[in-house]
């Protein structure tokens, strides 16, 4: 398992090239994991309502497992990305590969072995990840800034039936904020943080605004945030200091309109931009040890990353009374535009082809990445509360997506190498298109025993073009294309013995869409989709007076024809392995023993292996799974008090470790150890009168180092040195906000 996609890339289609002109622009996945802060919603004595299973229900009644981080955690906690929610969250775990948004993520212990991801994303009512392998989806998840987030939900386990495709390990769910159509309100702060080596104080600012136009009728919200993150990794090769800095900058406007009492129509903006001046990646030789300080890379070029989010999205219900008639529709742009540094991949090369014209220089490998994706769905839902729950409806994706990748070849002064630049270009452009049907319902067959059930039709078509040009490549231009249908289904029955205990089963499946692939000699022309059957036993509970809330799951999920970037006769090309299982449980309870306070702990069990050989990634029966831990938990404390009658504080804190793990399956010889890891996080706030914050919080107060990730870097004659992703250091922050 590789941790650079791309290089690898390049570096295994330029050698196949040498013998048989094979694909140059194979996708490779890239692994490397995380984990950080926020607990299931400490809401005292309040029902969370989520829209899991696309109607609101309590959580307590859904049988699923799920998590919600509630955006008011995140903000007393100073949590700002995925990998600093993943540690208090059971079974998610999030892979940065050195930038916001350039990460993996695995729930259940399924991770993405392939190109495609294996945890789905939603905002609101829509998908906004990409359903094709080229366009990298396993590495790049939408990361959003969560100053005007609701909540995050987390479910757990294969949601094919109700969220389609590319759900096999569960679903990350953004839920927004929705105008308010009577009040008017508004907030805005300020923030300032260190991070330990940094030279830079980081700083934020953010704002949100609530305005109802017509009362009861129109409202619109809007809200900006930016945050500029310093560097601290300083650079071996080029004598320069904290050179991993970035900058998030997102903002979203919503309107509101309800002409009716029975028709209500939202319309929603978002757009984010992340800017990164270097990958947060520590260099070490073969043997393990850090360069220069131990928090150095040794990279000759800038490597950036700059990614830009656009969403526009549509809701409108109409009830009928007997039912709600729902269309949802988005529309996401995408583009990011990464740099890695190749120059000791195919710099060496230089002279090789120009018959020594060339010395050795500089190789920046720029990977362009950009989706266009529309979709819609139309659902009919019944009222909730009947004896017969049911709901029926149509989704439909178009996708569009580029994938170029460019090497040039400069000198050592950056100067251009006349005649072999650029020195490689390759492309993938593609297209998915999806048609599904779906329907769920649930019967109650007594006032206790429920049962739901629901399945899914789905059918893609898809295309992409093989292109590669350059010095030392012929010039290409080759279509493929391939086309799949595949069924969903999921049975739950459940039984609630009171208002606060239920006892639920779940068999659910998902998959990840196939598709076609690279094309050379010798390498089969499509990939299958690959197939999850998740079996689970759970328990929701509120015990002692309702001041323990417990919710525990057991698990098992048959993983079949994994999708795995594998050696082929004519190269390496995406293939289909066999099988993997993961099972384990889940359990997480908050007491909160007396007004104020809440106590927490939760943590996974997961035993994630596989169960036949898998010679294209060398793995054998048995094995385990990279990058999953057998054992992640954490605990929490929060303590919210009156200071006076117009002053309110809380203070909080939470430890979470995460296992060890490998870096690949572990009879691959190139799989590294990543050692075990404990994080204190703490946080605390004083409001004044309703209007003025002051919230302090230490993310890492003991500076653990992790490791997130370490993967071995190729050369195009063999292993370079390896890259580790370190856990963010020791991070302390202040902020102001003012509310009106």
């Amino acid at each position: 398992m590789i941790y650079r996609r791309t290089a690898l890339l390049l570096s295994s289609g330029i050698a196949a090239l040498l013998a048989s002109t094979p694909a140059l622009a194979q996708e490779v996945a890239a692994e490397a994991p995380a984990t950080e802060a926020s607990a299931p919603a400490p809401v005292e004595g309040e029902v969370i309502v989520v829209t899991a299973q696309k109607r609101e229900e309590r959580l307590q009644d859904v049988p699923i497992s799920i998590s919600v981080v509630s955006g008011e955690d995140l903000a007393e906690k100073g949590a700002t990305q995925l990998t600093e929610i993943a540690g208090y969250v059971p079974g998610l775990h999030v892979n940065n590969l050195g930038a916001p948004g350039q990460t993996q993520v695995s729930l259940r212990g399924i991770f993405p072995l392939g190109a495609g991801a294996a945890v789905g994303t939603y905002v609101d009512d829509a998908p906004v990840g990409s359903s094709t392998v080229y366009t990298e989806s396993a590495a790049f998840i939408v990361d959003l800034l969560p100053y005007d987030i609701a909540r995050i939900e987390v479910l757990r386990g294969p949601q094919g039936t109700l969220y389609g495709a590319s759900t096999v390990g569960g679903l990350l769910k953004y839920v927004t904020v929705v105008p308010d159509l009577n009040d008017f309100s508004a907030r805005a702060g300020v923030e300032g943080f260190t991070l330990a080596h940094a030279g830079d104080i980081g700083w934020a600012v953010q704002g949100l605004v609530n305005v109802p136009l017509v009362t009861d009728r129109l409202a619109v919200t809007a809200s900006f945030a930016h945050r500029d993150t310093p560097g601290w990794i300083d650079n071996v090769q080029t004598g320069e200091h904290d050179q991993n800095s970035f900058d998030q900058t997102g903002f979203r406007g919503s309107l509101l309109w309800r002409p009716t009492d029975n028709l209500s129509i939202r319309l929603s903006a978002m757009h984010q931009e992340i800017d990164s001046d270097n990958a947060t990646v520590i260099a070490q030789d073969l043997t393990g040890t850090p360069l220069g300080n131990g928090r150095s890379n040794w990279n000759y070029i800038p490597e950036t990353l700059k990614s830009d989010f656009t969403n526009y999205a549509g809701t409108i219900e109409y009830d009928f009374g007997f039912a709600t008639l729902s269309s949802a529709t988005s529309w996401t742009d995408a583009k990011r535009v990464e740099v890695q540094d190749a120059s000791r991949i195919y710099g060496v090369l230089f002279p090789l082809f120009s018959g020594g014209a060339v010395d050795a220089g500089l190789a920046p490998f720029t990977n362009t990445i950009s989706m266009e994706k529309l979709t819609e769905e139309v659902r009919l839902t019944s009222r909730s509360g009947g004896r017969f729950e049911w709901m029926a409806g149509f989704f439909y994706t178009d996708e569009d997506a580029g994938n170029d990748q460019v090497v040039n070849s400069l000198d050592f002064d950056g100067n251009v190498n006349a005649g072999f630049d650029p020195f490689v270009t390759a492309g993938l452009p593609s297209t998915y298109k999806e048609y599904a049907l779906f329907g769920n319902a649930t019967f109650r067959v007594t006032d206790k025993f429920l049962l739901s059930g629901g399945l899914r039709w789905a059918h893609n078509k898809q295309t992409f073009r093989q292109q590669s040009a350059g010095a030392i490549l012929p010039t290409t231009d080759t279509p493929n294309k391939s086309d799949e249908s595949i069924v969903t289904y999921s049975i739950s029955p459940q039984y609630h013995v009171n208002d606060d205990t239920m006892i639920y089963a779940r068999v659910a499946t998902g998959y990840r869409p196939g598709g076609p692939n690279v094309i050379a000699a010798g390498i089969p022309p499509t990939f299958d989709p690959d197939t999850v059957t998740n079996y689970e036993l759970g328990l929701k509970t509120r015990l002692a007076d309702r001041t323990v809330t417990l919710d525990l799951a057991l698990f098992r999920i048959d993983w079949e024809d994994i999708q795995v970037t594998q050696a082929f006769p004519g190269g390496s090309a995406l293939g289909n392995g066999d099988t993997a299982r993961s099972q384990g449980f889940e359990a997480a309870v908050l007491w909160r023993p007396v007004p104020g306070l809440s106590l927490g702990a939760n943590g996974a069990y997961t035993n994630a292996e596989l169960t036949a050989d898998a010679p294209g990634i060398d793995g054998q029966d048995g094995d385990r799974l990279p990058f999953v831990p057998k054992f992640s938990g954490a605990l929490t404390a929060d303590y919210n008090f009156p200071v006076s009658s117009s002053v309110k504080a809380t203070v909080g804190g939470g430890l979470r470790y995460t296992g060890s793990r490998g870096s690949s399956v572990e009879s691959d010889p190139t799989s590294l150890h990543l050692g075990s890891y404990t994080a204190i996080d703490l946080n605390g706030s004083v409001t004044f009168g309703d209007r003025y914050t002051v919230r302090a919080y230490a993310r890492n107060l003991t500076n653990s180092g992790g490791p997130i990730a370490r993967n071995i870097i190729p050369g195009f004659f063999g292993p370079i040195n390896i890259n580790e992703v370190p856990l963010q250091p020791r991070t302390i922050g202040l902020a102001a906000e003012v509310s009106f």
